[in-house]
């Protein structure tokens, strides 16, 4: 009998084990801080995404590990079960099952949130557990800065490992660019410190790679000098004539300006039946005035609402959090087009910014619908800046000055998530479509690599397809190499290679 059931308890352990219990298995065998459903931890971890959506899936507990050791003991544990798992940085991301997941355990960096700084050298090692505006706070009053994102509240991990826009890429390339070395927890549990000397390979594919290659526990990065910044919002009330001033000036700013301190994102923004329909513009100079001219063709237009001064770049990133709509189920999409010249410019701009209001009119009914694009400069001298500092792997050239197009769509109720699934395909899919069309009739170059960019990409979007090929190859290759069981492709979400 006694034979029997201990027979019984293996087969018991057995079943267990194979269908993957990492959340039970912390608990009982490690100080690893698992939190249950139930718990506060958990609940607020929950509520620290920008979309409804995510927070809606229930992961089987929330794990909080502080240091590389207890990431590697972590994924040791889902190396020996068969459950899908997410890893959360901010959860900017609003993809459902990229950061966030259903039944498998999440792994929260919360806790990995250090930020130290030589203040000799500017070399800053931070973990992902930093959002912007925290990482901001604590390099305040030191004298330096890192080369962060433009939202306060977008958490660190995501940024860097999609590229990171900046408003300072024009002097120092994507985010990405100034890692110098990643403290990383590969697949099988062993932690590595990839550099462009220590598997270099791994070093590029981490830029602009997604989660494909493990776990990131710090970054070792180049900070930069800076005091006090320059930065605020314009608000325009949309009109035709306002949408053709505006669309010109930023076409204009993206070829000319040379002030590489100088950066702007330019949005259209329209909420439910046209209570709203707005131009909101984002300035930012790296130094604390601006030189006379820089931003003229903006402010000649004449906006209603002008909020741009001189304060810290934490505040200025603490500012900018009112973009984030806590409670909305939040959908963004992107496109990269070339930068049309002057004599099609009218007809590429005006062309797919109508194209957008077309498609957003037909979505105005939608309750607590909030549509926007941004046209976001994407000058030659972002990807020379890149390319001067490190090998990534979204490799633009530094030919041709670019836009890089962001769409968001929000809105409350969870039922309409599969129509606005169709409005966002129709949305940027209309670009792409208008864009090689252009270029076949020769109104925009077409010997021009428009990638996606990681950060603002849809979910149906095939960011590794549109990379170059021979990156896209150095992707699956590295993570063949680091990844050969498939942990992170076949148990978490994302794009992969």
């Amino acid at each position: 009998m006694q034979s029997l059931v201990a027979l019984l308890g293996a087969v018991a352990s057995f079943i267990s084990l194979v269908k993957g219990d990492t959340c039970s298995e912390l608990r009982a065998n490690t100080n690893i801080e698992v939190s249950a459903p139930v718990s506060p931890s958990y609940i607020a971890e929950q509520t620290e995404y920008w979309s409804a959506s995510c927070s809606a899936l229930k992961p089987s507990c929330i794990i909080f590990p502080k240091s590389a050791a207890e990431v590697s003991t972590i994924i040791s544990v889902l190396n020996t079960n068969d459950e899908h798992f997410a890893v959360k940085s901010g959860g900017h991301s609003p993809n459902n099952y990229y950061a966030s997941v259903d039944g498998g355990p999440l792994i929260s960096t919360q806790n990995l949130d250090h930020a130290n700084l030589d203040p000799a050298t500017g070399i800053l090692d931070f973990g992902p557990g930093n959002r912007l505006d925290g990482l901001a706070r604590k390099l305040q009053g030191t004298g330096w800065t890192f080369v962060g994102g433009r939202i306060g509240n977008t958490g660190t991990g995501g940024l860097m490992l999609g590229g990171g826009l900046s408003y300072m890429s024009a002097q120092h390339g994507w985010s990405a660019s100034s890692v110098l070395e990643y403290e990383l927890v590969l697949p099988n549990g062993t932690i590595t410190y990839p550099s462009a000397t220590n598997h270099p390979n791994l070093f590029k594919a981490l830029k602009g790679g997604g989660n494909n290659f493990g776990i990131v526990t710090n970054y070792k990065t180049q900070a930069y000098p800076q005091g006090d910044v320059w930065g605020g919002n314009l608000l325009f009330l949309r009109t035709p004539a306002t949408d053709k001033k505006i669309l010109q000036a930023v076409r204009d700013f993206t070829e000319y300006n040379t002030d590489d301190r100088a950066a702007v994102i330019v949005t259209a923004e329209r909420a439910q039946v046209n209570l709203v329909d707005s131009w909101i513009l984002f300035l930012f100079y790296d130094g604390p005035t601006p030189p006379a001219g820089t931003f003229t063709n903006f402010t000649s237009i004449g906006p209603i609402t002008n909020t741009a001064r001189t304060r810290t770049y934490a505040d200025l990133m603490t500012f900018s959090n009112w973009v984030v709509l806590k409670g909305f189920q939040v959908q963004i999409g992107t496109e990269t087009i070339p930068l049309p010249s002057t004599t099609h410019s009218v007809e590429v701009l005006e062309g797919i910014h109508a194209h957008w209001r077309n498609i957003s009119l037909t979505t105005l009914a939608v309750p607590g619908i909030v549509a926007s694009i941004a046209y976001q400069p994407f000058p030659k001298r972002i990807a020379a800046a890149a390319r001067a500092k490190s090998p990534d792997l979204i490799d633009a050239n530094p030919d041709a000055d670019k836009l890089i197009i962001e769409m968001n769509y929000a809105f409350l109720n969870p039922f309409d998530y599969p129509l606005m699934d169709g409005k966002m395909q129709q949305t940027y899919g209309g670009i792409r479509e208008r864009v090689l069309n252009w270029q076949a009739e020769g109104k925009l170059a077409a010997d021009v690599d428009l990638p996606v960019f990681m950060n603002y990409g849809f979910y149906r979007q095939d960011y590794f397809g549109r990379l170059k090929p021979e990156n896209r190859a150095l992707a699956r290759q590295v993570a063949d190499e680091v990844d050969p069981d498939g942990l992170f492709r076949n148990r978490t979400g994302g794009w992969k290679p």
